[in-house]
């Protein structure tokens, strides 16, 4: 339904459009301009440290055959997933309502990201002296149940950073250059992970060596963005901290409302299906698709990254498509890749699958953010990054333990079982193509009359975040 003068209030408006304002946003807008370049750059440098371990831990083939090297079941390669999953949709909300109100936001990110580090350096660390693998599994399953809290808690602050320190014109190409580094990275990692399998297999303490690398290389990345420069938002002082469940209440209030948001939403939910489908994807490779285990760990994760490379490049650093057509590209590359692997089960199948989902990735992560920050039409959007993966939580945490289970279940069809799971995720996609379709993402939003809204500081009630706002 269209947002009319009648029903809603412009945002804008709520900023008063004072003269003061406008100096003021100009005066930010220079500011940001001014340090664009540095910025890029210091983003950049963390998510290129950062890409080199990411492949090993996050959407990793790597992770799926570690775990199956220890024996572990479908279910337990769905526990990856959800373990992901919870982490960054409850524990957001923590991170967010602890950090609204601050003015600068760069420390709480350093220190977000080198506690998500220490996970992993634990787990490298107490796995060189594990015999059993029954141990090692449960110190994986605990460990990376802690890593996922933790970077639960950084997304949503990092999210809305970035986009803080970028002016509106510049964040998707901005993000496009971060996204490059970081797939670039990936690229060189998968071919080292491939380099390491083939010579070591999954080996326990040879694993052990890769967490402990991939943990000191996150430490180190993180503390990059002490190049990053981010502006005084200035304006009235925040208003008191609420209880935490009048905030999340509010958020969550302020979201229902915008209809053109959970519209968008809905077109995010591609994301948690790509996911599952590539926590699975390398088992049917190996086992049904005739792929070497360190081909599946190697490869096809360089081919996921060359495709997120391309889409940044033509997509966000050249600017190809609008942010909506951006968003559809996506699903419609998703969707490919799933009926191309429902279809047709060769080593080619899995590997042009690789290269599509990677692009659909990339183009996610330069389109999500402004997304966001756009339709929430908030200048602090960090609740709106940590309370919409609330929302989107049951599909993200049922769904990969589902076909975890069915596939545990269907064992005796064999290929079969994941060709089923492969078509079903195939008509998802296509739900989030319809949803990304109808969301307007050329105006900022006009939020209704009956929301707990504070139009001197054009903001939810209750919430603190920036000054201006």
């Amino acid at each position: 339904m269209p947002f009319t003068d009648g029903h809603y209030l412009n945002l804008e408006a709520a900023h008063g459009g004072s003269p003061e304002s406008t100096v003021t946003l100009a005066m930010e807008s220079k500011f940001k301009e001014r340090h664009y370049i540095r910025n890029v750059f210091g983003i950049s440098a963390v998510e290129f440290l950062w890409g080199l371990g990411l492949p090993v831990v996050v959407e990793s083939t790597f992770l799926q055959l570690f775990l199956k090297s220890l024996g572990a079941s479908g279910f337990a390669l769905g526990m990856i997933p959800f373990f992901f999953f919870i982490g960054t949709s409850v524990f957001a909300l923590l991170s967010s309502y602890m950090t609204e109100g601050m003015v600068f936001k760069r420390r709480a990110v350093v220190i977000l990201h080198l506690i998500s580090a220490v996970a992993l350096l634990v787990f490298g660390g107490c796995m060189l002296f594990l015999g059993r693998i029954e141990d090692i599994l449960v110190l994986f399953f605990v460990c990376y149940a802690v890593f996922s809290v933790c970077i639960g808690m950084t997304l949503p602050v990092w999210l809305n950073y970035l986009v803080k320190i970028l002016s509106e014109e510049k964040s998707t190409a901005g993000l496009a250059y971060m996204m490059i580094a970081q797939n670039s990275a990936k690229l060189i990692s998968s071919l080292v992970i491939l380099s390491v399998v083939q010579r070591y297999a999954f080996a326990p303490r040879a694993s052990a060596v890769i967490f402990l690398v991939v943990g000191g290389l996150f430490m180190l990345g993180s503390l990059f963005f002490f190049l990053t420069r981010e502006a005084d938002e200035a304006g009235d002082q925040p208003p008191p901290r609420p209880s935490f469940f009048r905030y999340i209440r509010n958020t969550q209030q302020h979201m229902v409302r915008n209809r053109n948001f959970l519209v968008f939403l809905g077109s995010d939910l591609e994301l948690y299906i790509v996911v599952t489908v590539i926590s699975f994807y390398a088992a049917y490779a190996t086992d049904f698709g005739g792929v070497r285990p360190a081909v599946a760990a190697g490869v096809f994760v360089g081919l996921i990254y060359a495709g997120a490379i391309l889409s940044n490049v033509l997509l966000g650093t050249m600017g190809w498509f609008t942010l909506k057509h951006k968003a559809m590209a996506s699903k419609l590359g998703s969707m490919g890749a799933v009926l191309l692997l429902a279809i047709w089960c060769t080593p080619v199948s899995f590997y042009i699958a690789s290269f599509l989902l990677g692009m659909a990735r990339g183009t996610r992560m330069i389109v999500y953010a402004p997304a966001v920050k756009k339709l929430s039409g908030l200048s602090d959007a960090t609740p709106y990054f940590a309370v919409a993966p609330v929302l989107t939580l049951p599909l993200a945490m049922g769904l990969p333990l589902a076909c975890g289970h069915f596939l545990d279940r269907m064992a005796w069809m064999e290929g079969d079982a994941y060709r089923m799971m492969l078509a079903m995720a195939a008509l998802l996609i296509a739900g989030t193509l319809v949803c990304a379709w109808r969301t307007d993402f050329t105006t900022s939003p006009r939020i209704g009359d009956g929301l707990p809204f504070d139009a001197a500081s054009g903001r939810p009630v209750g919430f603190r975040g920036p000054h201006h706002n």
